[in-house]
């Protein structure tokens, strides 16, 4: 009885353990499996030309998922990075091809636009105790009509420097992954190596004790908002150049998919956890849905409510989490 005893007490000790795994690594884990079943469900899956598809469909949501991390795991949360992306592209190609202005110095600008756009956001959250939710919003009306107005609602052709970031790398490597790659190592040294990275957690875990210990919120709030708009601007410009063009409504709902992608990647919405390579997990889940959805044929409307139930289960396993 006593070895049966211990015997029950160790497969006790086991379960938890297990269960603990799985939901730490729950959207590498789910990232796996439906790789394998989309292989199963279709033959071209696997073939690498596909994954470098998936990779390239994957790499504008993660750049933008990349900065709504720093936001959601200081426990804000930003509807604008998608109308920010196309202004800030909007901008770029208007200084360049319009205004004939260097192409170095139209990505600067098309880089400093997103980042105001993030300041203008942190300001108005920070010390006009406005609610991200409200203030990000009317940064998504602001940014979206901004580029209708500089561009006149027509696309404007992307400098041909610039559109080379659309391009592959030896003929087979596309460009965009590689920059989605350098923008995940950023994050992800922003958020284990610096300071304001620390802060991060540190105010999305609990703001009150985050100042009472002598971080200035306010001021950080602003930088991590400036931050989630710079990586809006380079997403921007990397859809604009695989477009060749900027036009004004493009990325259009990505804000949601970026927001979706941090969450199944394992981001709380209460703040205080998230991390790089669980954002990027994150993107390619949704990359991988919509890739093997298509070589399925399911219809695009379907495409939504599968998207949908992934994000709903994502949060489910999110709160389970933080229970146990």
């Amino acid at each position: 009885m006593a070895t049966d005893t211990l015997k029950s007490g160790k497969d006790t000790g086991k379960a938890p353990a297990l269960r603990r795994l799985l939901l730490d690594n729950g959207a590498l884990t789910a990232l796996v499996v439906l790789a394998v079943a989309m292989s199963f469900l279709s033959g071209d899956f696997l073939s690498t030309q596909n994954l470098l598809n998936v990779g390239v469909q994957a790499a504008v949501t993660a750049i933008l998922a990349f900065g709504v991390t720093f936001v959601i795991v200081s426990a804000g949360i930003d509807l604008s990075v998608g109308s920010v992306a196309a202004l800030s592209a909007t901008v770029l190609a208007y200084t360049a091809t319009t205004m004939g202005l260097p192409v170095w110095l139209s990505i600067v600008l098309a880089l400093a636009t997103g980042i105001a756009c993030g300041l203008v956001s942190g300001a108005l959250i920070s010390f006009g105790k406005l609610p991200p939710f409200i203030a990000t919003l009317a940064m998504l009306s602001i940014g979206r009509g901004l580029a209708l107005v500089i561009s006149q609602g027509s696309p404007i052709a992307f400098p041909d420097s610039v559109s080379q970031l659309g391009a592959t790398l030896g003929g087979w490597l596309p460009v965009p992954v590689l920059v989605m790659i350098a923008m995940g190592l950023i994050t992800a040294v922003v958020l284990n190596r610096t300071y304001i990275g620390r802060t991060m957690y540190a105010i999305g875990g609990n703001e009150e004790a985050a100042r009472l210990s002598g971080i200035r919120v306010k001021r950080q709030k602003i930088v991590i908002y400036a931050l989630a708009g710079g990586f809006a601007a380079v997403a921007g410009i990397v859809l604009a150049s695989r477009l060749a063009s900027a036009q004004p409504q493009a990325a259009y709902g990505y804000e949601l998919d970026a927001i979706a992608a941090v969450v199944i990647g394992g981001a709380s919405l209460s703040g205080g956890v998230g991390k790089a390579s669980g954002t990027l997990i994150g993107a390619l889940i949704l990359a991988v849905l919509r890739n093997g959805l298509n070589l399925l044929s399911v219809s695009a409307f379907w495409q939504q409510v599968v998207i949908g139930v992934v994000i709903a289960l994502a949060v489910l396993v999110d709160t389970l989490r933080r229970r146990s």
